[in-house]
């Protein structure tokens, strides 16, 4: 049985999951208007919503990361996504701020392993000059989620009422979750040997031993700490963090901006709020596949990875902040894209920083801390949006702030974005 086209099967499977995931998550901000006005919130009782939502899924990008280390990462995916299934319809049987706000943080928790446990997965299927395009080509359908649920959520809202679209959302969520159990396998290795065993025949003895060598990796777990303390992970951490306020900050009240400050009826918001998370597409495929690019052409993964890196938050910097300056519609949607482009162009050379200067052992358990620090943009992105937009009845100070973060943190970037020394990672201890 041939590897080389079987990963292609699994990441057409992280694809899928990582399409609804955004449906998922992005569907509550296009109802917003609708949930605000039945149940008479305020911008920031939103925004504390919204915020909700992060602070369990933070936590979560960290154990559920350390869970695929411990427990692989087709495990735990699986059982995350029946619970996040489950969650993600709850809001239609919420009955106020309270009910509301707890059914966001249980859902922030089974969210939380996702994207984690895809870059393990990745790890342990791709080689080093192939993830992170994989990891852009996988990331790139959390963009086109939030493109379809803006047209899918806001539509379904306007003919049969806003809740009947987080039951649909159940229904998607079971069905992926019935393929992966069937169809994925946590490495090449478990792959061959279901494989040998379920067709009663043997395969070619170099790969199999090839994919041992692999998988003995994963099981030779190293200490976390020593990745912990290495400036390459915290400046990774940091720039995540900046793109992610970003994210977050749109994804949650870019729909509302349209609606509150440009005057767009609940419809058009929909159609038009599709447009940044299609450029945010282009923006995860074209990032992966330049990193890698430049990688095998340099032959230097880190410095590689970091040149994208930096260019790509130089890039989300200007445009984001010069939206909040934008005086028409539609310059702000065109700023806003090329926001969300830049930033997404960045995210696979993130994931792939992290496979390249961590054992494959502990992906899952690093990679989970930085995403778990990262997403703490998320609780402070619509819940200090809320309070500027309550505060100044604008949204122009929400976009400056976005943008400066992500010049900041390009200047980290290029100041402690460095390889792990060779020397150093000899001192790692069992």
């Amino acid at each position: 049985m041939n590897i080389s086209k079987y990963k292609w099967l699994i990441l057409v499977l992280l694809v899928i999951g990582s399409l609804i995931n955004y449906i998922d998550r992005s569907a509550l901000s296009i109802a917003a208007p609708y949930i605000m006005k039945e149940f008479n919130f305020s911008a920031a009782d939103m925004g504390n919503i919204f915020s909700g939502f992060f602070f369990t899924y933070a936590v979560f990008c960290f154990i559920g990361g350390y869970c695929s280390d411990l427990f692989g990462p087709k495990r735990t995916m699986g059982i995350a996504m029946i619970f996040w299934s489950f969650f993600a319809f709850a809001p239609a049987i919420a009955w106020g701020f309270a009910s509301l706000f707890v059914f966001r943080l249980l859902f922030g928790a089974s969210e939380g392993p996702i994207s984690s446990v895809s870059n393990k997965m990745i790890t342990n299927w791709f080689s080093p000059t192939e993830r992170a395009r994989a990891k852009g080509i996988s990331d790139s359908g959390m963009s086109l989620g939030a493109a379809i649920s803006g047209p899918m959520v806001g539509l379904i809202a306007i003919k049969w009422g806003w809740r009947v679209s987080f039951i649909v959302l159940l229904v998607l969520g079971l069905l992926w979750t019935i393929s992966w159990f069937i169809l994925s396998y946590d490495t090449p290795f478990d792959f061959l040997r279901h494989f040998e065993k379920s067709h009663n025949t043997s395969v070619n003895g170099n790969t199999v031993e090839g994919e041992k060598k692999k998988s003995a990796d994963l099981v030779n777990r190293k200490t976390l700490s020593f990745y912990l303390r290495q400036p390459i992970i915290w400046s990774i951490i940091i720039s995540f963090f900046a793109v992610n306020f970003m994210t977050y900050f749109f994804m949650t009240w870019f729909p509302s901006y349209l609606v509150m400050e440009r005057h767009l009826s609940i419809k058009n918001m929909s159609v038009v709020n599709v447009i940044p998370w299609l450029f945010g597409m282009l923006g995860y495929v074209l990032g992966g596949t330049l990193s890698d690019y430049v990688v095998k052409r340099t032959g230097n993964t880190i410095r590689s990875r970091k040149l994208v890196i930096f260019f790509s938050l130089i890039g989300l910097g200007i445009s984001v902040g010069l939206c909040g300056l934008a005086n028409s519609t539609m310059l702000a949607i065109i700023l806003m894209s090329f926001g969300v482009f830049f930033g997404y162009l960045a995210t696979p050379s993130f994931w792939a920083s992290i496979g390249d200067s961590v054992k494959s052992s502990n992906v899952g358990g690093v990679g989970g801390f930085a995403h778990f620090l990262s997403n703490t943009a998320g609780i402070v992105a619509p819940s200090i949006t809320g309070y500027i937009v309550q505060g100044t009845g604008k949204f122009t100070s929400a976009f400056i702030l976005a943008g400066s973060l992500a010049l900041v943190s390009a200047l980290v970037v290029l100041a402690f974005m460095h390889p792990i020394r060779k020397l150093d990672e000899k001192k790692i201890s069992v």
